[in-house]
């Protein structure tokens, strides 16, 4: 079984796919690309060119239900994740879907119903990826002390100005993109690596341009906000602060901030900082190879699906968990009042 030839379909070859999923799944050995889906013939035709996959499928349906194919990989848009999910794992096929996982909380709470009921099969979620290199030092230096109690935790992610002639992009759409706001998700995954979930949040966001011209010329109504404030109450005890913005030119890189009774660390730039009570100032963390993380998607889905290890980055559980934080954001901005986690 850990030699077996594991054969995957593509449905939707966006920019992730082409550029991390399909060249990392073809790297393995024993790991064959034997179709692909896109969103047009066209396009379908252009990615399996490049990547020398022998067949092309008009509709996924029969991609997804063809006998020469093992594993599906979802690289659409979040609207249809759910729908592709369910199919797959119910035509007897392992699933790595594309963050973001869902439109919102229910979808991803079918998937992982979908999931269970087909616990020999793999379901991964694609990792929120910007902090693998030092989730582990953090995970340790919490464990160990070094923060004491954990008191705040402060993520910001923004460093652009608005674009005001901007063609609306997919993550605008709410019919593309669901409850999903910017980079939050994935950023609020990350703190979920640290220091747990959140159980009572309140948000305030604001969308500046009202209306954009998509892809075919036609104006539509931006209903996803452009920036956003969102604090919230940890269940460690922590109190959390994330400013996630598309509007905040010149910020300063995306960074986020756990401060502690006894320390803090920073993260930003890629790099860790640390820092305690006696001390003048933060300084970079080295970080030991032994915990130095990094992007091992395929590696790890194809790992899976031969029974040598467990999906890590990300269970679906986990994904779900984003997404009721990610719907809990929208209902407090659209109610003024704080939400409370578990949503589900």
């Amino acid at each position: 079984m850990s030699n077996q030839i594991i054969r995957v379909g593509i449905v939707g070859a966006g920019r992730n796919t082409t550029s991390k999923h399909i060249p990392g799944l073809q790297a393995i050995t024993r790991v064959e690309i034997v179709s692909v889906c896109n969103r047009s013939r066209q396009s379908s035709e252009r990615v399996a060119t490049e990547f020398n996959i022998p067949t092309i499928y008009d509709n996924w349906h029969d991609l997804i239900n063809a006998d020469d194919t093992d594993a599906i990989v979802i690289g659409t848009w979040p609207y249809i994740h759910c729908q592709l999910t369910v199919a797959a794992l119910e035509a007897e096929k392992h699933v790595m879907c594309e963050a973001r996982m869902a439109m919102n909380a229910q979808e991803a709470h079918r998937m992982c119903e979908a999931s269970a009921q087909n616990p020999h099969l793999v379901a991964q979620i694609v990792p929120s990826p910007m902090t693998l290199g030092v989730d582990r030092t953090i995970q340790r230096l919490i464990a160990g002390g070094y923060l004491g109690d954990v008191l705040a935790v402060e993520v910001r992610a923004g460093n652009q100005f608005l674009d005001l002639d901007e063609t609306l992009h997919w993550r605008q759409n709410i019919d593309f993109s669901g409850l999903n706001i910017m980079s939050m998700g994935i950023w609020y995954e990350a703190v979920m690596r640290w220091v747990g979930t959140a159980k009572r949040i309140l948000a305030m966001g604001k969308t500046f341009v009202k209306n954009r011209t998509d892809e075919h010329g036609t104006r539509q109504a931006v209903q996803i906000p452009e920036h956003i404030d969102v604090i919230g109450n940890m269940a460690c005890g922590a109190q959390l602060h994330m400013q996630i913005s598309t509007v905040t030119g010149l910020s300063g890189v995306p960074e986020a901030f756990l401060f502690g009774s006894e320390g803090t660390l920073r993260f930003s730039g890629g790099k860790l900082y640390a820092g305690q009570r006696r001390t003048e100032a933060l300084t970079e963390v080295q970080i030991p190879e032994t915990e130095a993380g990094e992007w091992r998607v395929e590696e790890e889905f194809a790992n899976a699906v031969r029974g040598l290890e467990k999906i890590s980055h990300t269970p679906f559980e986990v994904g779900a968990k984003y997404m009721e934080f990610t719907e809990a954001v929208t209902r407090s901005m659209q109610s003024g009042q704080t939400v409370a986690l578990p949503l589900i």
